[in-house]
């Protein structure tokens, strides 16, 4: 039997963060948080690239943008989006997920969620650093695993 593993090692890896400027006090918790763990994992800030979005739903867009840069060995989506009085939660939070999904599933590039779906900005908060880890830096060691899996997998 044979397994494959990606590790969790940034060094010689270039990555895009996509990130939502709407809920920016959370998003840029969760930029902070994808920074340091690329850093914390061997990566040099200088192999960050970052794109803001006006908002989650625009995340795909951007992404494509990014993705047709390219130089890129991965790209992770970071965002937040609060649950309102109305079901433009829903709308919004459905859209961002099966754009980034259409769009991972299409491409060749490791593409990584890192969208907060919250009722409020407490839970937000939390999610991203304060109390249950921070999603950012998930999303970052997500890519980083699926990078090293493909190096590892296709040489």
């Amino acid at each position: 039997m044979r397994e494959y593993s990606g590790s969790l090692v940034a060094t010689g890896t270039k990555i895009a963060l996509i990130v939502s400027r709407f809920n920016r006090l959370i998003s840029q918790r969760l930029l902070e948080g994808a920074i340091d763990e690329f850093r914390r994992l061997g990566g040099k800030e200088e192999d960050i690239d970052v794109f803001w979005a006006p908002g989650a739903f625009e995340i795909p867009q951007v992404l494509k943008v990014a993705i047709m840069k390219g130089g890129y060995d991965g790209i992770a989506c970071l965002g937040v989006v609060l649950r309102g009085e109305t079901p433009h939660f829903e709308y919004v939070a459905a859209e961002v997920t099966r754009g980034i999904g259409v769009i991972a599933r299409e491409q060749d590039i490791p593409v990584t969620f890192g969208i907060l779906t919250a009722d409020d900005e407490l839970q937000a908060m939390n999610r991203a650093g304060i109390k249950m880890g921070n999603k950012g830096a998930e999303a970052v060691r997500a890519v980083l695993e699926l990078i090293n899996l493909r190096r590892e997998v296709l040489g």
